[in-house]
C-alpha cells in the first residue's frame, strides 16, 4: 500500500549520529570535487502527460548518432526486433534469482537452454549463469584457478589482453593476495616463448590470454595447454563471445575455462552497460565455479523440469566455502543472449561475423591505399578489428570523423588507431569514412 516512505529529519539525524557523520555531505567526503555536479538539476519541476513526452523527445534529440567503427570489447552489432519485445514481457521483465523452482520454471528453463548454447560455442563441458561482465568473469575465473591448483598464487596474464579487464583484475587480486605477472608481447602477440622459463619459476595457478586480443589480432594457442597442464596450471582464454562462430573454440585449444563478454550477441552498446560475462570449463573444475547450474530432469508425472543443482554463491553454503559471491547478475540479459541465439542460430551467427570480418579487411585494404596508414602489426591475421598507424595528426583526423558523423575508432597511442567493422557498417559508409581521411 505504502509505496515510499519518507526519512524525517530527526531519521536522518539519528542515523549519522550512529555512523559519526555530522552531515549527510560528509557520506562524498572521498569523491573528488571535480567530478561532483555543482548546483541543480534542470528539470523541470512538474508537467502533463503530453508535455513530459514532448520534454523527453527534445532531450533525446540532443543526441548525436553516429556511425559506428569502434570496438575494443563492445560492438555495434543488429538486433532483432523479436528480441526487445519478448524480454519485455513483465514475467521476463521482473525476473531474479529463481528461489523456488517450483514456480521458477519459465526463469530456470531459457537459463537452461543459455548454458546448454554457450558451453556448445567454446566447446566446453559446462556454462554458469552467469557473471557481471567479461572483465569480472575473467577475474573470477583467475580466483578459480587459485582455488584450484595447491600452494600456488601467481597467475600469467598475457600483455595482449584488454587493459581495461586487467585493471579488473588487479582490485580482486590486490584483496585476495594474487600476484599478476605478464607474459610480454611480440608484434602485437602473445610471445609464448617466454612461457616455459615463467612456468618453471613455480607457483603459477593459472594462464590467462585473449583471443582475438586486444588488439584484434588471432593467437595461436598450439601447445600452450600443454604447457600448463605439465606444470598444474590452469589455462583460461578470454574470448568475445559472437568471435567464437568463426574461430577454434577454447575448447578445442584444450582450455580449461573459457569467459569473455557476451554483448557482443545482441545486446545493446546502451553507454557502456549492464554487460554480460559468461563462465565455461570443464567438468572436472565444475564446483570451483562461481554462479548458478540448471539442470533439466522430470518429475513424478515424467515431465520435463528444470532445477537448480548447483549453488556456489555465500547465500547457499558455508561463506568460508563460497567461491565468489557473484549471483543473479542481470537475468535479463541472459535471457536477452539466449533469444538473440535462437534466432540466429549457427550459420546466422556465422554470417554476421563473417560480414564484420569481410568489412574490416576492406577498411584496412582501402586505408593502406591512401598512403597515410600502415598495418601497425604486419603479417598478423585479424578477424573484425585491427590496428593501423596515421601519419597525420590522429586526433584531428578523428574529430574530422566525428564532424561528419563517425565514431572513428580507438585511440590506442599517439599515432596508433584501432578500428572495428561489423555486419551493421555498409561498403558505403566504409568508403565514406576512408574518403574522409585522405
Amino acid at each position: 500500500m505504502f509505496k515510499y516512505f519518507p526519512h524525517t529529519a530527526d531519521d536522518i539525524r539519528h542515523m549519522l549520529d550512529v555512523i559519526g557523520m555530522n552531515a549527510l555531505e560528509e557520506l562524498y567526503a572521498d569523491v573528488p570535487q571535480s567530478v561532483r555536479m555543482q548546483g541543480d538539476y534542470d528539470i523541470p519541476h512538474a508537467m502533463s502527460e503530453i508535455e513530459i513526452r514532448r520534454c523527453f523527445a527534445q532531450w533525446g534529440a540532443e543526441n548525436k548518432r553516429k556511425i559506428c567503427f569502434a570496438g575494443a570489447g563492445v560492438y555495434d552489432h543488429y538486433i532483432p526486433a523479436a528480441v526487445p519485445q519478448v524480454c519485455s514481457r513483465e514475467e521476463y521483465l521482473t525476473s531474479y534469482t529463481p528461489y523456488q523452482a517450483e514456480i521458477s520454471q519459465g526463469t530456470l528453463h531459457y537459463i537452461f537452454e543459455y548454458q546448454t548454447m554457450m558451453a556448445r560455442l567454446t566447446g566446453m563441458e559446462v556454462a554458469n549463469a552467469s557473471m557481471y561482465d567479461g572483465s569480472t568473469a575473467t577475474a573470477e575465473a583467475a580466483m578459480m584457478a587459485i582455488a584450484s591448483v595447491k600452494k600456488s598464487n601467481t597467475i600469467l596474464v598475457s600483455e595482449t589482453v584488454d587493459p581495461k579487464v586487467v585493471e579488473v583484475m588487479k582490485t580482486y587480486a590486490h584483496f585476495q593476495g594474487v600476484k599478476l605477472q605478464q607474459i610480454p608481447q611480440h608484434n602485437g602477440a602473445t610471445d609464448f616463448s617466454k612461457l616455459p622459463v615463467l612456468m618453471a619459476e613455480g607457483g603459477v595457478a593459472g594462464v590467462i590470454v585473449q583471443q582475438p586480443n586486444y588488439y584484434g589480432i588471432i593467437e595461436d594457442f598450439t601447445g600452450v595447454a600443454d604447457i600448463c597442464h605439465s606444470h598444474k596450471a590452469l589455462l583460461i582464454i578470454n574470448a568475445i563471445a559472437a568471435d567464437l562462430a568463426l574461430l577454434k573454440l577454447p575448447g578445442e585449444w584444450g582450455a580449461d575455462i573459457a569467459v569473455g563478454e557476451a554483448q557482443s550477441l545482441g545486446l545493446p552498446m546502451a553507454w557502456g552497460g549492464p554487460y554480460l560475462g559468461y563462465m565455461c570449463t570443464t567438468e572436472k573444475y565444475l564446483r570451483k565455479m562461481p554462479g548458478r547450474i540448471v539442470g533439466q530432469t522430470l518429475d513424478e508425472n515424467g515431465q520435463r523440469v528444470y532445477a537448480l543443482t548447483l549453488q556456489a554463491r555465500e547465500q547457499h553454503i558455508r561463506r568460508e566455502k563460497a567461491t565468489s559471491n557473484i549471483c543473479s547478475n542481470e537475468s535479463l540479459l541472459t535471457l536477452w543472449v539466449t533469444l538473440y541465439m535462437s534466432l540466429m542460430g549457427k550459420q546466422g551467427l556465422r554470417e554476421v561475423t563473417q560480414r564484420g570480418c569481410d568489412g574490416a579487411h576492406y577498411l584496412m585494404a582501402e586505408l593502406l591505399k591512401t598512403g597515410r596508414f600502415r598495418a601497425t602489426f604486419p603479417g598478423r591475421e585479424f578477424l573484425n578489428e585491427f590496428c593501423v598507424d596515421y601519419d597525420g595528426d590522429l586526433d584531428a583526423l578523428q574529430q574530422r570523423w566525428l564532424d561528419n558523423g563517425f565514431l572513428g575508432g580507438i585511440k590506442v597511442s599517439d599515432h596508433t588507431l584501432m578500428l572495428a567493422v561489423t555486419e551493421q557498417r555498409s561498403k558505403e559508409e566504409v568508403d565514406r569514412l576512408v574518403a574522409l581521411a585522405r
